[in-house]
């Protein structure tokens, strides 16, 4: 297909639109962070209540992600981009002119959806660079996962004490557009489609089988892990999935291809990246806690959010200056040996925090170390999944990848309240998390990391990751030759 454009940008323009919309994109995440104690006032609702400003954004990536890949296949990736950030700016403009719940709850959702920019945005780099300039950047859009939080937890909170809140959502709602325009402008329509019917009924198996899991993973705290309500849900969302998968593996063109999710390569990273996406936001969970934590608990250090924030931001710039590093790992040793170093380096900045609580410093120290390995960890994980799927589905197996994470970071934010909700101390009238339960979570994520570094080492080296690589390319190739209407498996 001819591009659409009399100039044809080059691969550093092609990245940094994608690098700048994941960014943007990943904002989102952390946006109303600073503002969450004072969500029931702002918003006329219960705390509980208010809570589903940050649930309708973990639970609309979630389902989103897969299915923009797989949309991305088939019709351009060029018009998924556009579509998501569009969603997201509109998202943003309802938030901003939002003073109550349910509003509030819907344009976080929306903002939420255009999370699929990322693993549609790397599947981009895949059709349209040089071979020679892919590694490096499929590394740093990867990254922009942990980037933007990080750097938007001190921009969103300075914005939040000086000024309106709803301006944090203006701007949102500004970059979304910057991002649109550019994408627009600069970037042309894949070359490399999958074209077919889109699995309908599996969209809608995926999503309500997500929402049905994630949905008690991330309320269970305010409704009770032994409640009806919440087993009730997770037992329905075991049932829905496993319903979903059956009927994946009987349809000739799913949403998700199962029989290639469960080659050792591709499964292997999946469940690597569930604990990563766990360590990464157990960090952006915890610490900021212990940095504003009064100094009357005898550990924390009494710090504003402005002053959390910025004390974290390093570690954002550290995750995107070790991108290049983690390309470079891959290049030379392999994905899996890239990924492997990024999570013992998770499970060694935990371990380090365990020793290092006392000071504002030390926090810093420990933030940069995790971050270090978050980066590494997150840019080697979409060159193992490219290396195991033919091209035709990589935007759909990136998005799978990214569900992945998605699932860690709500189950760390499950696991990580439980345990400063249960592990408390008495300050004068109120109830804080107590230095064993900080000390707690570090032990969780040591955990984490360790279970993912064994998940790592059951993937293939490089050598059979490209024989599945290359058998799962023939079939491809195969397909593509069969008579239209001839059934894919």
């Amino acid at each position: 297909m001819p591009t659409r454009h009399s100039r044809t940008p080059g691969p550093g323009a092609i990245t940094a639109v994608i690098a700048l919309s994941g960014i943007v994109v990943s904002l989102m995440q952390t946006l109303v962070v600073p503002i969450i104690p004072k969500l029931p006032e702002l918003l006329g609702a219960s705390a509980s209540d208010a809570s589903w400003v940050i649930t309708a954004t973990l639970l609309a990536a979630a389902v989103v992600t897969p299915i923009a890949g797989r949309l991305g296949d088939m019709y351009g990736k060029r018009r998924v981009l556009v579509a998501s950030l569009a969603v997201l700016v509109v998202g943003s403009v309802v938030c901003a002119v939002s003073d109550s719940l349910v509003p509030m709850i819907v344009g976080r959702a929306l903002q939420g959806l255009a999370t699929g920019v990322i693993p549609v945005g790397i599947s981009v780099l895949r059709d349209e660079l040089p071979p020679a300039r892919i590694g490096g950047a499929v590394s740093l859009v990867s990254a922009t996962l942990g980037v933007g939080g990080a750097i938007g937890l001190p921009v969103s909170a300075a914005i939040a004490q000086g000024t309106d809140w709803h301006v944090l959502f203006w701007l949102a709602a500004g970059l979304g557009t910057l991002c649109l325009v550019l994408v627009t402008l600069l970037l042309s329509e894949s070359r490399r489609l999958s074209p077919g019917r889109f699995d309908v009924p599996g969209a809608a198996g995926l999503a309500g089988g997500l929402v049905l899991l994630l949905l008690p993973v991330t309320k269970g705290g305010d409704w009770g892990w032994t409640s009806g309500t919440t087993l009730s849900l997770l037992g329905a969302g075991v049932l829905t999935l496993a319903l979903w998968a059956w009927y994946e593996t009987r349809v000739s063109q799913p949403l998700v291809d199962l029989r290639v999710t469960v080659r050792r390569p591709v499964l292997f990273t999946n469940l690597a990246s569930v604990l990563v996406g766990f360590a990464m936001y157990a960090m952006s969970l915890t610490l900021p806690q212990l940095l504003q934590s009064p100094e009357a608990t005898g550990y924390g250090l009494g710090r504003s959010t402005l002053a959390a924030g910025l004390a974290l931001a390093p570690g954002g710039l550290v995750m995107m200056a070790l991108s290049p590093v983690s390309a470079r790992i891959t290049a030379r040793h392999g994905a899996r040996t890239s990924l492997l170093t990024g999570v013992a380096i998770i499970g060694l900045g935990y371990g380090v925090g365990l020793l290092l609580m006392a000071e504002v410093w030390q926090i810093v120290v420990t933030s940069m170390v995790i971050s270090a390995g978050v980066g590494i960890a997150y840019a080697a994980m979409p060159a193992l999944i490219m290396g195991a799927v033919p091209v035709s589905e990589t935007a759909s197996a990136n998005g799978v990848n990214a569900l992945m994470r998605s699932i860690g970071t709500s189950a760390a934010s499950a696991v990580m309240a439980a345990i400063l909700a249960n592990m408390t101390m008495s300050v004068g009238p109120a109830h804080l998390p107590s230095e064993q339960g900080f000390r707690m979570t570090y032990v969780v994520a040591v955990l984490a990391s360790v279970a993912g570094l064994l998940l790592t080492l059951a993937i293939p080296r490089a050598r059979a990751a490209a024989g599945h690589a290359a058998h799962t390319e023939s079939a491809a190739s195969l397909r593509d030759a069969l008579p239209a209407g001839t059934g894919k498996h």
